[in-house]
């Protein structure tokens, strides 16, 4: 009887254990990256962002046009160099991500 609890013990042990630990690395590490659905969703939520700031560009220059006084809310603008170079930063590993980069 004791050489059956020493077996099942060292069974535990050697065979049990890694398999546990060795099944959540594995799933810790499959949650931790993004799936390609996420980057479909995050594909769209960027073009989205895109259009609509244009859209904010097109209603500042109405209001602008309109109203001498008003002063549109600093945000990243892409006519402006600086916001640019972080715009094309995003461009480019988008890119990259894709395997699309010239």
């Amino acid at each position: 009887m004791e050489e059956f609890v020493a077996i099942i013990i060292v069974g535990m042990l050697f065979i049990g254990l890694p398999w546990v630990i060795l099944h959540y690395v594995t799933k810790w590490k499959t949650a931790a990256t993004i799936t390609s659905d996420d980057e479909v969703l995050l594909e769209e939520l960027y073009n989205l962002a895109k259009r609509l700031d244009e859209r904010m560009d097109t209603v500042e220059r109405l209001v602008a046009s309109d109203d001498p006084s008003f002063t549109p809310v600093k945000r990243l603008q892409a006519d402006q160099e600086q916001d640019n170079q972080k715009l094309r930063e995003l461009e480019i590993m988008m890119q990259e991500k894709k395997g699309t980069r010239s």
